[in-house]
């Protein structure tokens, strides 16, 4: 399975918020909160009880529920203005969220929290791509001191576009496909910890513009961690198409 199928996999799986008992402007803003996430937010009304509360819930299986208190701050609820602390009961319970139009910016801030729990663990593999090798190369030194760090190893995947940087700290693999091309990812294998393992994978389908899902699930995480090494696993030189050396850059194209 590729990553973008394994993209529309998690697309296929929305989430429903059902909004009860609560004001329309609460559920209003839960809607803008979560409009760039694969989450439907509906109201509903409970004759049994006056109490205001959420359940989040897939097709017909139920995940959690929350009272609207304990989601929102009461100030909150007067002028909107919600932290993603805000919605932690929510939010523990999307191991895979997706997100839609996520730009460049927002792309990178979500990429840095890998980045930050790789750094800190200083242990395990991270695994990015960068789409095209000149992307890498303006974030080149951000990676090589995670490259440096303690018994961290960093993959990095790229299409070659420009000259390719000697004697640097992480593993370069160079790939000529469709799917580095059009896909951004980081992930950290958790270190040896899988409460630590966590992803983001999305593909471009509109320019600089990407849909995709993080994830801190262990299977999903191991899962696109096998596909990586397996396709674009390094190889030694052997005569043929692939060029590679100790340094463990590879080019190779498809």
């Amino acid at each position: 399975m590729s990553l973008s199928e394994l993209i529309a996999g998690v697309e296929d799986h929305e989430k429903t918020l059902t909004v009860v008992n609560a004001d329309t402007e609460v559920a209003d803003s839960l809607r803008e909160y979560f409009v760039d996430r694969n989450v439907r937010v509906v109201e509903d009304r409970s004759e049994s009880t006056p109490a205001e509360y959420v359940v989040l819930g897939e097709q017909d299986r139920f995940l959690t529920a929350s009272s609207v208190a304990e989601l929102l701050e009461e100030e909150a609820r007067t002028e909107p203005g919600f932290t993603d602390a805000s919605y932690r009961p929510i939010l523990d319970a999307m191991d895979e969220t997706m997100f839609t139009s996520f730009d460049t910016g927002r792309m990178v801030a979500a990429s840095r929290e890998i980045e930050d729990r790789a750094w800190r663990a200083g242990r395990g593999q991270l695994h990015a791509g960068f789409q095209t090798l000149s992307t890498f190369t303006a974030q080149r030194d951000v990676y090589e001191r995670l490259g440096a760090r303690g018994e961290l190893d960093v993959h990095v995947y790229a299409t070659p576009d420009t000259d390719v940087p000697h004697d640097s700290s992480v593993r370069l693999h160079l790939e000529d496909t469709t799917e580095i091309a059009r896909s951004w990812f980081v992930v950290y294998d958790g270190g040896g910890v899988d409460a630590n393992k966590c992803a983001l994978v999305a593909e471009e389908r509109e320019p600089r513009s990407f849909f995709g899902f993080w994830t801190y699930g262990a299977d999903t995480v191991d899962y696109i961690l096998d596909h990586l090494t397996t396709t674009y696993a390094l190889a030694e030189t052997d005569g043929g198409d692939d060029e590679s050396d100790r340094s463990g850059r590879r080019l190779r194209s498809r």
